[in-house]
């Protein structure tokens, strides 16, 4: 089943992300809710947490959708990382206004205010989320997710999750949980860094299991009224490509479901200024490792050496063209998974990282403090940098990768709502 899955993934992503498909495989939760009549929304004031990557099967905007049906009073937009519309950039801060399309008011969790107030929440019976995630613990809009339903609890407000594809599927799970003291807007749940779930599956667990934190860092039990509207079709072993559905990019950064598949395997690295290009400005963004200073095909020998099960390796020379590499030539190698289910998908930059450690004697965790920073917040735990800062081996880091995922999936399987 593995083969078959790698072969869809090199070959068919390109046209999932290219082509409409007016009968999809998989009915996202958005149709599945049209098909219903809309039915938990009729005779509420309801409001809409979603961006670009929100339509149906022929690109429909599920804003469109909902401001179109009868059944339904859209009267708010709450607007996550990047937008509402998706026209902010990365990292940027998001402005609350007047929707042009709609003209509804729209409120930005993504600037001043990441979890909504009382009073952007005044009048409001149900908050729908509809995002399509990428996967992995550390992209805002889960964390928002988690925050809306947060305040949503407290003010006994509906949440109502239209569920999409997981484009990293439903069976792998990597990466140790978030530690106290670490949580934040990149690591807002006690999950793995890849979670295996749906986004309504993630919400049900986080919603009974209490994971979603307090503000001040500690964990708080809260529950909201939550409704989980289920897709038609997905199975855990899909990969996007698979599901028949287009793909939306839902971030700048993630233009195809390639790439989704590619980013928790590159994001660690980009955490470093200065250290490695990983193909941010350039058409292969986290598909890459390279610099100026590496001889790419070294880099690729020795990677070649470590035998790491599924992942292939091949030297390549580009030019970006932004970044703090524009317009120089650069030389690293590119990675392929070749069996994606038994990839260590999350280790590919460790492992990368001690190549580099051993030809060029150039180690991360040293000389970066800022960058440290935000890297053990991505990563949930400080762990990682103070067992590689001395000598980066990912053989000392695999008993702390690995540790918590046995429990986690054991626990994960109870909200399955996929078999």
């Amino acid at each position: 089943m593995s083969h078959s899955h790698n072969l869809r993934l090199a070959v068919c992503l390109l046209a999932s992300a290219l082509t409409v498909c007016a009968q999809a495989g998989v009915k996202p939760g958005i149709e599945v809710l049209r098909d219903r009549n809309f039915k938990g929304l009729e005779g509420r004031r309801v409001a809409l947490l979603s961006n670009p990557s929100g339509v149906d099967s022929n690109l429909k905007p599920t804003v469109d959708i909902l401001v179109e049906a009868p059944q339904v009073n859209l009267v708010a937009l709450f607007a996550p990382e990047h937008g509402i519309r998706g026209n902010v950039y990365a990292g940027g801060s998001v402005e609350g206004g007047i929707d042009d399309r709609t003209g509804l008011p729209v409120h930005s969790l993504h600037g001043a205010t990441r979890e909504p107030t009382a009073e952007m929440l005044k009048g409001i019976d149900v908050v729908v989320y509809d995002i399509q995630d990428v996967g992995s613990r550390s992209y805002t809009f889960i964390s928002t997710l988690g925050l809306m339903m947060r305040a949503c609890a407290r003010l006994g407000i509906k949440v109502m999750v239209l569920d999409r594809p997981n484009p990293l599927g439903g069976l792998k799970t990597e990466g140790p949980l978030v530690e106290d003291g670490f949580h934040s807007f990149v690591g807002e749940f006690k999950i793995p860094y890849i979670y295996g779930l749906t986004v309504g599956e993630l919400a049900n667990l986080i919603n009974s299991e209490g994971l979603n934190r307090g503000q001040k860092g500690n964990l708080e039990p809260l529950s909201c009224e939550l409704e989980v509207v289920p897709m038609e079709g997905w199975e855990r072993g899909m990969l996007f490509g698979d599901t028949g559905l287009p793909w939306v990019l839902p971030s700048p950064n993630i233009p195809e479901p390639l790439t989704a598949v590619r980013y928790p395997a590159a994001g660690l690295v980009g955490e470093f200024q200065n250290y490695l290009q990983i193909g941010i400005g350039y058409s292969l963004p986290f598909g890459v490792f390279a610099a100026e200073w590496i001889d790419a095909d070294r880099l690729k020998e020795r990677l070649d050496s470590y035998h790491i099960e599924g992942v292939a390796w091949r030297t390549i020379h580009y030019t970006p063209f932004s970044g703090s590499c524009a317009r120089k030539l650069v030389h690293g190698v590119q990675f392929y998974f070749t069996d994606f289910e038994a990839a260590p998908v999350t280790l590919v930059q460790f492992y990368v990282m001690q190549a580099v450690q051993e030809l060029y004697g150039r180690n991360p965790f040293v000389g970066y403090p800022e960058s440290v920073t935000m890297f053990d917040k991505v990563c949930g735990t400080d762990r990682v940098k103070r067992m590689m800062r001395d000598g980066v081996k990912v053989s000392k880091l695999l008993p702390l990768w690995n540790r918590d995922v046995g429990a986690f999936r054991e626990l994960a399987r109870r909200y399955w709502l996929y078999r």
